[in-house]
C-alpha cells in the first residue's frame, strides 16, 4: 500500500487519529526473523534510489512518528526523511503500511529501503538489521482514567500500588519493562487505539507507551476520558532505562547508511534545527540524542 509524499502536512483532526493509530504499535521487543534475511541486502540501494528517484520507507502508522492522513503520509520521521532524502538528490518518497512486526522482515525481503518508525534501538533489533545515528529519545508515560483514580506515575507506581491492571502493547518496551519488574497483571493490546479504549472502558487501570504518542492520543481525543501522566524514564535495578530510536537498514546497505547519517548530523547538530523539521510534530528539544550517545552503544546494551 503505497503512498506519494505530499509537501503539504495539516494539522491532525481529532475524528481521523483513531483510524491512523489502527496499526499503531511503537512495539520495541524482539523481531521475528522467520521470514527476510541480509540475504535481500545488495548493498546498492543508495544508487538504485538516486537512479529512480524514489525512497521507499516501510511504517507502521504511529503518530507522530509516521503515519498516514487522507491516504497521504505525514508525521516526524516523514518529515526527517524527507529532508534527508531531499538533499541527498531524491525528492520523491513513498510510503508501504504495514504491521509494526512486519516492519523488519519486510525491509529484510526487499519491500521498502527502510523502516521510518523512530524504532528503539535495541540489541535484539541490531543482530537482524542496522540502525542510523540515533535520531529520537523516548521518555515514558502512562495513560489513565480522567483524575487518575489510583494515583500513578510511573512504573514503580504500579509495582507499588493493590490491584492495578496494566496495559501495553504486545512487544513493546514498556512490556519488557513491566516483566522486568514482576508485574503479573499486565495486558497485552495491539495498537494505542486498543489501549485508549482498554482504558477508558476500565479493563485496565493504565496503559504504558511513549510519553509523546500518548499525549498525542489524549490531545486528539479530548472526550475519551483520559488523562497523561507526567513522562518519565523506567529504573530497573537501579539503572535508568535509555531509549533511543533510529531510522532501520538492512546491514549490506552501508553506503546509503553513510550517505543517511551524514545528513541527519545536518539536522541534530543543534537544537533549533532539530525543532525546525520536527517540532510541527510535537517534537522538542528534550528529544534530540546527546551528541555522546552511539547506536554502537545502544546495540551492545552499554547505553545509560
Amino acid at each position: 500500500m503505497n503512498a506519494r509524499l505530499t509537501k503539504s502536512r495539516t494539522a491532525l483532526a481529532g475524528a481521523s487519529i483513531l483510524g491512523m493509530l489502527l496499526l499503531a504499535g511503537c512495539g520495541d521487543g524482539q523481531i521475528d526473523s522467520a521470514e527476510g534475511g541480509e540475504g535481500a541486502a545488495t548493498g546498492d540501494t543508495l544508487a538504485k534510489i538516486k537512479d529512480e528517484g524514489t525512497v521507499t520507507v516501510g511504517i507502521a502508522g504511529e503518530a507522530p512518528y509516521s503515519f498516514q492522513e487522507g491516504g497521504e503520509p505525514t508525521g516526524g520521521t516523514i518529515a526527517m526523511h524527507e529532508e534527508i532524502f531531499k538533499n541527498l538528490g531524491v525528492d520523491n518518497v513513498e510510503v508501504a503500511l504495514v504491521d509494526w512486526d512486519a516492519l523488519i522482515p519486510g525491509l529484510n525481503a526487499g519491500r521498502f529501503d527502510l523502516v521510518s518508525a523512530g524504532m528503539s534501538i535495541l540489541p535484539e533489533r541490531c543482530e537482524q538489521a542496522a540502525f542510523s545515528d540515533p535520531e529520537i529519545m523516548y521518555t515514558t508515560a502512562l495513560m489513565v482514567k480522567e483524575g487518575n483514580p489510583k494515583g500513578l506515575t510511573d512504573m514503580d507506581s504500579v509495582v507499588k500500588a493493590d490491584d492495578v491492571k496494566l496495559a501495553v502493547l504486545s512487544g513493546g518496551i514498556e512490556a519488557g519493562y513491566a516483566d522486568k519488574l514482576g508485574i503479573d497483571n499486565v495486558q497485552s493490546v495491539g495498537n494505542a487505539q486498543d489501549g485508549m479504549d482498554t482504558v477508558a472502558a476500565g479493563r485496565a487501570d493504565a496503559f504504558a507507551m511513549t510519553a509523546i504518542s500518548l499525549n498525542w492520543l489524549a490531545d486528539n481525543n479530548p472526550d475519551a476520558g483520559v488523562e497523561v501522566t507526567d513522562a518519565f524514564v523506567a529504573n530497573i535495578d537501579g539503572q535508568e532505562q535509555i531509549g533511543a530510536g533510529g531510522t532501520v537498514f538492512r546491514k549490506g546497505d552501508t553506503e546509503l547508511i553513510d550517505a543517511y547519517n551524514q545528513e541527519l548530523g545536518k539536522i541534530t547538530e543543534s537544537p533549533e534545527t532539530y525543532v525546525d523539521v520536527l517540532g510541527e510534530f510535537g517534537f522538542t528539544e528534550e528529544n534530540l540524542p546527546p551528541k555522546d550517545l552511539t547506536t554502537e552503544q545502544l546495540c551492545a546494551g552499554t547505553a545509560g
